[in-house]
Order: structure tokens, then sequence, then C-alpha cells
């Protein structure tokens, strides 16, 4: 599968892999899998901020995790290339929600439906979607990976 044109078919263009905001690499291959540190909902270069339950409606978190999705890819394609991705195999979804706030899996479907647009069957995966009560930079979502790779 060719990833890049997947995404070009799609209207779609990765953003530049965001730096690290603290002591840590955005990626770590050990063995087969990538394992991509949290990545934060950049859209229009601007950080995507807030608590589902007090504003934003679920779409709009869908959208934000759907932008950490294309951040993980980017991450992926800094570190190894997307030519290297035989499967995603997990996503852990963590949403900045207020106690009443019940629809992660709502917003952790921006991410997950992404992933599979792009790689198919390849693309279905594992998940977690845990509302947390606040996140770094008061990001509204933030989405971490692992990934399986084919040999390079």
């Amino acid at each position: 599968m060719n990833v890049k044109a997947r995404l070009e078919e799609l209207g779609l263009t990765l953003p530049q892999a965001a730096a690290p905001v603290a002591s840590y690499v955005p990626v770590v291959v050990a063995g087969d899998l990538a394992h991509v540190s949290g990545q934060l909902p950049f859209i229009g270069g601007e950080l995507v901020t807030g608590r589902m339950g007090e504003g934003p409606g679920a779409e709009d978190g869908a959208q934000a995790a759907r932008a950490c999705g294309l951040m993980i890819l980017a991450q992926i394609e800094a570190a190894v290339g997307l030519e290297r991705v035989a499967r995603i195999v997990k996503l852990g979804v963590f949403v900045n929600s207020t106690p009443g706030f019940t629809e992660q899996p709502k917003v952790a479907n921006g991410a997950s439906d992404l992933m599979v647009s792009i790689f198919g069957d390849a693309g279905k995966h594992a998940r977690s979607a845990v509302g947390v009560p606040t996140l770094p930079l008061g990001a509204v979502v933030e989405v971490d990976a692992i990934v399986a790779l084919a040999p390079g």
C-alpha cells in the first residue's frame, strides 16, 4: 500500500512532526514495533485546547483526535517512513473531560476512523479511550500509538 498516495487521495497533508515538549522522544522502535509518544492536536498550526463537557461537542473532540492521528503519522514518517507501517496495533486516547462527560469513545473515533480510512484492515486496532481531568498544555485530547513495522 502506498500510504502517501492514500493520504493525497483523501486530501490529507501531514503536519510537521512536533518536537517533544519534555524529556522524551517521539518514537521508540523496539523490534518490529514503533511506540509513538502521546501526540497533541494541532489544527491550522494551533493547539486545540479545552475540556469536553464544558463547551466543545464530541464531534469537535473527534476532529482534534483526528489531528492527533495525523501527527502520529507525521512522527512515524520522520522516524522510520510510512512505507514501513504494517499495522496499527493500538491507540491510547486520553480525553480532557469533565466527570459527567461519557462520550470519550466518540472522541476517540476521530483517530480510529482516520487509521482505517488510510490503512484499511491494517488500520483496525485495539484501543483505550479514557477521560482525564487535564492534559499537557490544556490540550483537549492526546493520542499515543503502537504500530507494527515491516522489515526495513
